[in-house]
């Protein structure tokens, strides 16, 4: 466990590529963590009072800017965030003070029941005015802004007032919270929903990304023989995607950007090659702006 004492301002996460920090890897962290630019973590899998996870989370935290991804408020849902859980979460910001804190635009609960996985929610004008109390209770309790995830979708909903970009402007102005942007969802949702992924971007609150996700995703066939593509960070990120990423860097800038890989965890160098990579594409984009 660290003993450093932080200061009351998080370290700020750097423009450059970052790497999620999951147990599979932290013996490889913990022997040269000076490889590693920023760090970001699952804040539910640290809500215990110690262990090998807090000794690397403080590590990371002593040697780099470190980010919490939450997976477990289910802002979609109809119920308000469970105070236990926030009050967890505090507790956590307030031992390692994240740079950033990010959740998912989606819901996982419901009635006291958990689900392991996050759902999408219709894009109307009631969800948008639930989600965004969600949002401001979080923020409120919380005492800082948070970032909001566009979420990988495998069908749309028929009933629905706006588009998924238009939700998540509104969801900004109302809440003036940020937004990460994943990119492999973006990727993901187009080929699964039949859009096209640049025009999505086209209309995307770009403005307001704080932090960008890059991820791998698995291919397979439905009933029908038709493609699915699936969101399972469990590979290198596609060409495609990485396309996708040199286009939104070259309308926004060199922003903090994860590689995540949660699933059948490849050897640490593979990670940092694919972090190395991402840094190559900001670095390459910086030089053509200033040409």
């Amino acid at each position: 466990m660290s003993s450093r004492h932080h200061s009351t301002v998080p370290d700020p996460i750097p423009a450059r590529a970052g790497v999620g920090l999951r147990t599979g890897h932290y013996a490889d962290f913990v022997a040269a963590p000076q490889r590693v630019a920023w760090v970001e973590v699952h804040p539910e899998n640290y809500m215990c009072a110690g262990g090998p996870q807090h000794r690397a989370l403080g590590m990371a935290r002593d040697c780099c800017p470190v980010s919490f991804h939450g997976v477990g408020l289910s802002l979609g849902s109809s119920a308000c965030p469970d105070r236990a859980h926030l009050m967890k979460l505090a507790e956590l910001m307030q031992r390692y003070e994240p740079a950033f804190f990010s959740e998912h635009l989606a819901w996982s609960s419901q009635g006291g029941q958990f689900l392991n996985d996050l759902l999408p929610l219709p894009y109307t004008k009631e969800a948008l005015s639930l989600f965004a109390d969600h949002v401001d209770e979080v923020q409120n309790f919380l005492g800082r802004r948070i970032l909001i995830e566009n979420p990988s979708l495998y069908l749309g909903f028929e009933i629905r007032d706006m588009d998924e970009p238009s939700f998540l402007d509104a969801l900004v102005c109302r809440t003036g919270c940020g937004l990460l942007l994943d990119v492999n969802n973006v990727f993901v949702s187009g080929s699964n929903c039949g859009y096209d992924p640049l025009a999505y971007l086209a209309r995307f609150p770009l403005a307001a990304v704080e932090e960008i996700h890059l991820a791998g995703y698995r291919v397979e066939t439905d009933a029908d023989g038709a493609e699915v593509l699936i969101d399972t960070h469990n590979a290198v990120v596609a060409d495609a995607v990485w396309a996708l990423y040199r286009h939104i860097i070259s309308q926004i800038g060199a922003t903090p950007t994860l590689i995540e890989w949660d699933q059948d965890l490849p050897a640490w160098d593979v990670l940092l090659g694919e972090a190395a990579r991402a840094d190559a594409v900001m670095a390459e984009e910086f030089a053509h702006a200033a040409e």
